[in-house]
């Protein structure tokens, strides 16, 4: 087996996620998904803390949300901070992705102990923007209304565009999602 490989990171999740296809989430083990890669159990170990985190290991998106909130012009509206910042990470992070994404979100959305793992992310995200709020001069209360607005709105174009048969691109589910939360909000 290769002691090192500079794409094992990928080599695992790939090899993870063909096997949850195959045979399910729970009777998918960590041999199982090292042995399908041709990599260890300590290289999976350095990567991954388990079988889990191949869908949840990166922490990248509360991170981008810090950095494009700190980066947004001050005289922006905040709605519009969130959906230019959505956009952005639709079109740079989640397109590329699509098909690794939707069928991530299949096997997701049919295992308990992910969809637990999914709402801590979610409120990791909601953390960063509320702070990203906060940093910007937004009252508390309005930092952590924009910060669960931003995450609904982020999870359901995220829904909608996974389920799309048509493959319109992520940001006209964005753009969908937030004119029916003005609507609602609206009335």
């Amino acid at each position: 087996m290769a002691r090192w490989a500079p794409d094992s990171r990928e080599r695992l999740r790939a090899a993870a996620m063909e096997l949850f296809a195959e045979r399910g989430f729970a009777a998918t083990t960590v041999p199982d998904i090292v042995d399908r890669a041709g990599l260890t159990r300590r290289t999976f170990f350095r990567h991954f803390s388990d079988k889990r985190e191949v869908f949840f290991g990166d922490d990248e998106i509360p991170a981008i949300a810090t950095r494009m909130l700190a980066a947004a012009p001050r005289d922006l509206e905040p709605f519009t901070v969130v959906l230019r910042g959505l956009h952005d990470l639709a079109e740079h992070r989640f397109e590329p992705r699509r098909t690794e994404i939707r069928a991530a979100r299949r096997i997701i959305d049919g295992e308990p102990a992910l969809l637990e793992r999914d709402l801590r992310k979610q409120a990791d995200l909601r953390v960063a923007v509320r702070d990203g709020f906060l940093g910007r001069g937004e009252e508390p209360l309005t930092a952590e209304v924009l910060a669960g607005m931003t995450v609904e709105l982020f999870q359901t174009a995220l829904t909608a565009w996974s389920a799309d048969e048509t493959d319109a691109p992520f940001g006209v589910h964005l753009d969908r999602s937030a004119e029916r939360m003005r609507a609602v909000l609206g009335s």
